[in-house]
This record gives C-alpha cells, structure tokens and sequence, in this order.
C-alpha cells in the first residue's frame, strides 16, 4: 500500500503559478506511474497529467499542453505538477494518485491509490 499527500494548492490570479507537490510513503515509490486528476464541483473527476515509473513518457490532457509539466523524484519519493498560465477554468480540487502499470495511464479507474486532493482556486 501507498498513501499520497498533496500540497501547494492555494489562490491565485488568471495568468499565474502553482507548484502542486505529492509526498509518497509505504511501497516502493518507483513500482508506480503516477497520475493528477482534477475535480471541479458539480463534474467528474477527470485526468490531467500522469508520468512513467522512471519518470519519462508524460502525458497531458489537451486542455493543459503547454502550460502544465509534470515530474516526479524518486529519490524523494515525490511527484509534482508544476501549473502555468493558470485559467478559471483550472480551478478544481487536485488528486495525485499511484497505478502499479508500467506505463501512465489516463482513466479514474484504473489507478490504485489516491491522496485527499488539494484545492486550486483561480481568480478572473
């Protein structure tokens, strides 16, 4: 077992940055690709980058290209979502979460583990 804590979340202007950090402990960090996802009130959680186990082959949802990059340490047994250019429309409660696959994979499903989630909040 896995337990995920995310932090970094917080307010700020349309056109800003956040650094969104997720501390893992228990199982071998590197066993896993890690995932964020995104939940904003009223939707679905849905998928917004995710990252192989050694930290290659990242994968980003359309609408965050270009201004979100995700990466991980796995001497620090850490993943992290660095958010530029940030939107209102950005604004959600932030998920990290751990799936055993050796390669990110995109869907709420199929990942294992998920921490508590941290709120971005993006003023117009």
């Amino acid at each position: 077992q896995v337990q995920l804590v995310e932090s970094g979340g917080g307010l700020v202007q349309a056109g800003g940055s956040l650094r969104l950090s997720c501390a893992a402990s228990g199982r071998t960090f590197s066993l896993y690709s890690m995932g964020w996802f995104r939940q904003a009130p009223g939707k679905e959680r849905e998928f917004v980058a995710a990252i192989n186990r050694s930290g290659g082959s990242p994968s980003y949802t359309d609408s965050v290209k270009g201004r979100f990059t995700i990466s991980r340490d796995n001497a620090k047994n850490t993943v992290y979502l660095q958010m530029n250019s940030l939107k209102p429309e950005d604004t959600a409660v932030y998920y990290c979460a751990a799936d055993l696959a050796l390669w990110p994979r995109l869907r709420v499903e199929e990942y294992d583990y998920w921490g508590q989630g941290t709120q971005v909040t993006v003023s117009s």
